[in-house]
């Protein structure tokens, strides 16, 4: 592999998206999906045991170039229709044995809109794929279907179908939408479908706007609500997220693996009064509750974040080690440099191998152990978004134990 192209591949983002693999005359030979664009394309270098059309690719390739996307399901239906208009050498040579399904449409007045596996297509209509994925294509087809509702049934019943009577379909068989109209909605799937998703918004946008114009609210709303709908094709699952997340804050603080499971730390108090500690913990990027703990603060009087620092740090991970129970993979502390030079101070004698660093509200600051400066990251950076969510819980928690033990005092002297 050329130094330009190895160094290409490791600048790729860790996004889901489209990669398209050019030969030395720039043509597109290859056009494929991924989950995460670096993982996926490096791995086509990584292996020497490569089926004989792929390392045939593999050896065709000179140049690499990749278009980000919010959500596999997004990737998966670009990928299908880059393939449709390119038609790549290496994408029917590599596929033309397998039964993948497409998406047919009809070419009835009414078009229908069926998920195939065609041993012989019809010429009179438009396929689209063919879709390596077809539980997520199924998916997909859902989602566009309550957006711009079709119809699959093979000839037209006598009476409404149940599809109509929950919003799948707008009932042609019974009158109740124009051919024109729904030939409109069938348009609009094909951009879907074809990846044009800009030209979608801007046509639906200036659909909406027109009718709100012309005050006919009721069909504005219904075009609003196809928008959001259809939005959530784009949009990637909660469960993607926190993968990328977790994914980037690998990478960007070079943590020896994973951080799938995170705890973190805060102190509450009022003037000394009351303090308390708090540590929270996140699985895979999701709040584990079953492992939240409390700390009355035992050793320190007055005001010293330090100290407590030090107290719930010591309490925590000297239990775990005698008990000989399992650490986590990072350790998160509200705070700045010093709240972190005292958590370090506790951990550094059990000699645990526990990556941690602190985050410090005012700039959103990341600081680490032996690094003098700390370490900016964007504001809109999927690491940052995890580690201060993180800390936003490790403060709500401890705050509400505060609250709670004022509560009760307020509660004894009363009484």
């Amino acid at each position: 592999m050329a130094d330009h192209l190895g160094q290409k591949i490791k600048d790729l983002p860790l996004t889901s998206g489209v990669y398209l693999m050019k030969d030395g005359r720039g043509r597109i030979i290859y056009v494929g999906k991924a989950v995460s664009l670096r993982r996926r394309v490096s791995s086509y270098f990584q292996h020497t045991a490569l089926a004989a059309r792929t390392a045939e690719l593999v050896r065709k390739i000179r140049d690499i170039e990749v278009i980000p996307t919010a959500s596999e399901a997004e990737a998966l239906i670009l990928e299908a229709g880059l393939i449709k208009k390119i038609e790549p050498k290496y994408n029917i040579a590599l596929r033309d044995d397998k039964s993948y399904p497409y998406i047919e449409i009809t070419s009835d007045s009414y078009p229908r809109i069926f998920l195939v596996r065609p041993r012989v297509k019809n010429k009179k209509s438009v396929y689209y794929g063919p879709y390596v994925n077809p539980r997520l294509i199924r998916e997909a087809l859902t989602i566009i279907r309550k957006a711009f509702p079709f119809c699959i049934c093979s000839q037209f019943p006598k009476t409404a179908c149940l599809d109509a009577h929950i919003g799948l379909c707008d009932a042609p068989c019974v009158g109740e939408i124009s051919e024109s109209e729904y030939k409109k909605n069938i348009r609009r799937i094909r951009l879907v479908l074809e990846g044009r998703k800009d030209e979608l918004y801007r046509k639906l946008r200036r659909d909406m706007e027109r009718l709100a114009r012309e005050k006919k609210y009721e069909k504005a709303a219904r075009i609003r609500d196809q928008i959001q709908a259809i939005s959530a094709l784009y949009s990637a699952s909660p469960e993607i997220n926190h993968f990328k997340e977790i994914e980037q804050l690998k990478v960007v603080l070079g943590l020896p693996k994973m951080p799938q499971r995170i705890e973190a730390f805060d102190i509450s108090n009022i003037m000394g009064q009351q303090s308390v500690g708090s540590m929270i913990s996140f699985v895979n990027g999701k709040p584990d509750k079953s492992q939240y703990r409390r700390f009355r603060i035992k050793t320190v009087e007055g005001i010293d974040d330090f100290d407590m620092i030090r107290e719930v740090v010591r309490r925590r991970y000297t239990r775990l080690h005698r008990e000989g129970r399992s650490m986590p993979d990072l350790i998160v502390i509200d705070g700045g440099k010093g709240q972190l030079s005292a958590a370090v101070s506790e951990l550094d004698p059990l000699d645990l191998g526990i990556p941690i660093l602190s985050l410090a509200k005012r700039e959103e600051e990341i600081f680490l152990p032996h690094k003098r400066n700390a370490v900016i990251l964007p504001r809109d950076s999927l690491a940052l978004n995890l580690v201060r969510r993180v800390r936003d819980e490790a403060h709500r928690f401890a705050l509400a134990y505060h609250r709670q033990l004022r509560g009760k005092d307020v509660f004894h002297r009363s009484s």
